[in-house]
């Protein structure tokens, strides 16, 4: 591949040779010189002193990623296999739990390689690509999972069309097609996923502790809230754990179909449960409303969310949406707070729910906080990516 030159910033430089990896097109001296994307760049500072070595490959807020600091490493198929065989030894343990049969086996950049995730779905791979820079290098790629990994099969998911959605379009790749849904199973929940059925399987990989948590320590005999339920995944879990009953809510149609697909899974009766396709915050209107209040809230929106009566952003609006789920929840109850957004820290987040309790004049206790389980590794030189935050919160009072 062709090799071009860019220069950082002075004032970018400390931060990149601290080893942030992403390149920012405001730190680009020479930025009329970004070349097309997947084009091999050597970084240097104004001195030209050699930083790194990477790609063009624009993301977010990034216009590449640098993926070495040693100037001898070529980005080759060689270096591919290398990181890939490194993450997949990482993940050892996770190839050999019988309970667990869908996880990351690679992610991003905190395994080295930005704009690149591949996940583990029982003999299955699918890789998620998030520029057109990364995924001019597919073929060292596959090369690469051939060399070190057995599989029934790769699937893919393209992120990265103008205004940043999945691109739809035939997801196979190579080795056998799946028959779908494909069964698999987490801490010894069973899901069912698509692989080729849009950007999203049916499960998210990262909320697997929060899971397992509910499960395990918060469910037995309770009243659960799971809002922005998605297929359901952590109604199942509190349905396990012995959950008296669960209330789902989210506004898509297929919520309703892929929820009772999910707990039909397990062996639980969906009729012992509610299922209900609402917009979450005309819900919370309808159960204050009506006086309902519930043992375990779980309030995990998107980033962003779009109605036609609302539109909420994390970042501004999750003070006034928690203040929404304490109205609805018992007192000594128990919310599970979490957002998945890269621009909120958790001191940030904290901020939020110190808040939303201030303002509505009640107490709380902060039980415990989760982040990114293990097989999603991040970079300490990359906050961004270590993006998920959740904390446990017992609303006190009688």
């Amino acid at each position: 591949m062709s090799e071009a030159v860019l220069h950082i910033k002075a004032a970018y430089q400390k931060r990149v040779k601290g080893g942030y990896p992403l390149l920012l097109k405001e730190a680009i001296k020479n930025e009329h010189d970004l070349q097309k994307e997947g084009t091999v760049v050597e970084v240097l500072d104004e001195q030209n002193q050699f930083i790194g070595r990477g790609f063009i490959g624009k993301q977010n807020k990034g216009v590449g990623w640098i993926l070495t600091r040693n100037r001898d490493e070529r980005i080759d198929e060689r270096f591919f296999e290398k990181k890939l065989s490194a993450a997949f030894n990482q993940r050892k343990r996770l190839f050999q739990d019988p309970d667990t049969t869908a996880f990351r086996v690679f992610n991003g950049e905190g395994d080295g390689i930005g704009g690149l995730i591949i996940d583990y779905f029982d003999g299955y791979y699918v890789i998620q690509w998030y520029s057109e820079g990364i995924y001019s290098f597919k073929e060292y790629v596959i090369k690469a999972l051939d060399a070190i990994a057995s599989y029934t099969g790769i699937y893919e998911k393209k992120r990265f069309n103008t205004d940043g959605q999945y691109i739809d379009d035939d997801d196979f790749v190579e080795g056998e097609r799946g028959e779908f849904p494909l069964a698999v199973k987490e801490n010894g929940i069973h899901f069912a996923v698509y692989l080729n059925d849009g950007a999203m399987v049916g499960v998210f990989l990262d909320q697997k502790d929060v899971r397992k948590t509910i499960r395990d320590k918060y469910s037995k005999g309770k009243n659960v809230l799971n809002t922005f339920s998605y297929t359901g995944a952590f109604s199942v879990a509190a349905a396990l754990g012995g959950a008296a009953k669960t209330t789902s809510v989210d506004l898509a149609k297929r919520s309703h179909r892929k929820t009772i697909e999910q707990f039909s899974m397990n062996g639980i009766d969906y009729e012992a449960h509610d299922i209900v396709v609402m917009d979450v915050f005309k819900y919370f209107n309808y159960a204050a409303k009506k006086k309902w209040v519930f043992d375990l809230v779980i309030l995990d929106p998107p980033s962003f969310a779009r109605s036609k009566k609302h539109t909420f952003s994390a970042a501004k609006d999750y003070k006034n949406l928690l203040k929404e789920a304490i109205a609805v929840t018992e007192a000594n109850g128990v919310i599970v707070a979490s957002t998945n957004h890269s621009g909120v820290d958790m001191k940030k987040f904290k901020g939020f729910i110190d808040k939303a309790f201030q303002e509505t004049g009640r107490s709380y206790q902060v039980l415990e906080e989760h982040s990114l389980p293990q097989d999603f590794r991040t970079n300490k030189q990359f906050p961004e990516g270590d993006y998920l935050k959740v904390v446990f919160v017992k609303k006190l009072g009688k």
